[in-house]
């Protein structure tokens, strides 16, 4: 059975960008994505994240191509009504700003148990586990 990972965007993020405690985990993780070995799955909204934040730290057409790359790499799950009412009790309930209310919702509409971060933000959701970078990526074959 395929290792299958709900991703917040820091993972991504943390993978392509400088020297970080979290670099290499988040890197061994998108590296067995794209070797067949992981499954990533993801909201759609993790991908407009991404691409704001490479736009902040280089050109325009590198950020469009490495959050293709994460498009490539990803199972997206769209964002419809259940997933904003969801995101709103959300940030109703804890301390989620919008963007991770929005994966946090996601994970549990889709049935993940957890979700890959390595924001403690994610430790106050009800039904969803918040597994750190290392962690996941000791799971990974």
């Amino acid at each position: 059975m395929t290792l299958r990972l709900f991703l917040d965007t820091a993972i991504v993020a943390y993978a392509v960008g400088g020297e970080h405690p979290h670099r290499a985990a988040c890197r061994t993780i998108i590296e067995a994505a794209a070797r067949g070995q992981v499954e990533l799955h993801a909201s759609v909204e993790l991908v407009q994240e991404f691409c704001f934040h490479r736009l902040r730290r280089g050109s325009r057409q590198d950020a469009v191509t490495q959050a293709r790359d994460v498009t490539a790499l990803c199972v997206l799950h769209p964002v419809d009504q259940a997933i904003v009412e969801g995101m709103l009790d959300l940030i109703e309930r804890t301390n989620l700003g919008g963007r991770d209310a929005v994966h946090a919702a996601t994970a549990i509409r889709q049935g993940f148990s957890s979700i890959v971060t390595p924001d403690p933000d994610f430790d106050a959701i009800p039904g969803l586990l918040r597994m750190g970078p290392t962690e996941a990526a000791a799971e990974c074959p």
